[in-house]
């Protein structure tokens, strides 16, 4: 059944150690737009980076999920996005000061309180929803994840765990997730470590911000359990909240076994070349590119005008890479300029909004359609770009709303940036 995406009402503030780090971190969580998701921001780091919850910023790290975007981390986030997941929150905005999420009592329970004092708000837009309809599945050594699809709606989670700890229960559990479910069963289950984990686990400068209140010690006489099987529902946790990482509302049954942090994010990544392959007609994989013949195809632009050689990367609609090999030859360097050559900055952000023009005509609903350039901002211009150079350009969707869009784009010139900008854009019909 659609629902409309949804927002909290009003900004709450906290503050927490990290589990790990032990460092403590200023949290402030905000209403954010339709079409946002979940974005982190870091407010103790210059110019405020932003990083979106979403699986092409995952970056693996033991024990818990990371997300880096151009050098900027935001650490031990399932928590959080699994109370999103569980209350049907769409669109947050995020700023800590510092690179790991508070970590409160261990589970998710205090975000879900702090998210309801907020209050939500329903916003216009739907939520949007994947209903698998194929099996995708993923090993890793006794580890394993399938998501299975459902003639019904929602998202189902099984687990299956067993655990290699003398006199530790191992369990089962399987649950149909929706806000009541998810606030009584599963939203107070607390982080856990084995008995005989705790010593390697401290070596390694983990857990410096646990304790017996937040975090279970199993084999461990004088802990205490909160509800049968904690470790267990905690399990479904972390995965619900990795879940959230696609993007999307998943509609599927899904299956772990001996599951963590790696397989789920193995999953959603698998999970997200379905949803793209069926959004686009299954065009394009990930990996792939276009050359020049496939890019006189698709773009309208001709000489002296194409700005784009070759696209080396495609990831659904979401995010492209291509490149511009600049040479004596262009017609501008006769006046721009004859001593110096250089290529103009506005030609550089051109070939960056053709680039994105291209990403967005991978959608379904644009086909036919023409992307033309409606703004730019918060453009920066910071290195010449001379004969001999080769331009590489990445561009990132930001949000889309309805025939318009907004994309992020950067160029760099031998790892070096020389250009960034938002551009805005509306499709019209050609």
């Amino acid at each position: 059944m659609n629902r409309k995406q949804r927002t909290l009402r009003t900004a709450v503030e906290f503050s927490g150690v990290g589990l790990h780090s032990g460092d403590k971190v200023q949290a402030r969580l905000l209403p954010a737009p339709q079409d946002t998701g979940i974005e982190f921001v870091r407010t103790d780091l210059p110019d405020a980076p932003v990083v979106p919850a979403h699986i092409t910023y995952h970056n693996p790290k033991d024990r818990r999920t990371r997300l880096l975007r151009d050098g900027t981390e935001i650490e031990t986030v399932e928590h959080f996005l699994a109370a999103c997941a569980g209350v049907e929150v769409d669109n947050v905005k995020v700023e800590l000061s510092g690179s790991e999420f508070p970590g409160l009592d261990g589970s998710a329970l205090p975000f879900l309180d702090l998210m309801k004092q907020a209050g939500f708000v329903e916003q216009r837009v739907d939520a949007k929803v994947f209903k698998l309809d194929q099996p995708v599945f993923v090993r890793d050594g006794d580890a394993t994840l399938v998501a299975l699809p459902t003639e019904k709606e929602g998202l189902t989670l099984q687990y299956v765990a067993s655990f290699d700890e003398p006199g530790v229960e191992s369990g089962s559990l399987q649950m149909d997730l929706d806000p009541d479910t998810f606030e009584r069963e599963l939203a107070s289950a607390r982080t856990f470590c084995l008995a005989s984990e705790v010593e390697a686990l401290q070596a390694a400068g983990l857990g410096k911000g646990a304790n017996r209140e937040n975090t279970v010690v199993l084999g461990d006489p004088d802990t205490v359990m909160r509800m049968p099987n904690e470790a267990v529902r905690h399990k479904m946790l972390d995965l619900l909240g990795d879940l959230h990482l696609l993007g999307a509302r998943l509609s599927a049954h899904v299956i772990a076994t001996r599951s963590g942090h790696k397989t789920n994010a193995e999953l959603v990544r698998r999970l997200l070349d379905v949803m793209q392959a069926k959004e686009t007609g299954g065009l394009i994989q990930r990996e792939s590119g276009l050359d020049i013949r496939e890019i006189l195809r698709q773009l309208p632009h001709r000489y002296p005008f194409l700005l784009i050689d070759r696209v080396l990367e495609v990831d659904g609609f979401r995010r492209a890479v291509g490149i511009k090999n600049v040479t004596i030859n262009e017609p501008y360097f006769q006046g721009h300029f004859p001593s110096t050559p250089l290529m103009p900055g506005v030609l550089q952000l051109e070939a960056m909004a053709q680039l994105a023009g291209m990403l967005l005509l991978r959608r379904l609903e644009y086909s036919g359609k023409l992307a033309v350039l409606w703004s730019i901002d918060k453009v920066k211009l910071r290195g010449g770009v001379t004969p001999g150079d080769q331009l590489r350009i990445e561009v990132e969707t930001l949000r889309v709303k309805g025939e318009t869009v907004q994309v992020r784009g950067e160029g760099s010139v031998a790892g070096n940036k020389v250009c960034e900008a938002v551009l805005m854009f509306t499709m019209i019909e050609t």
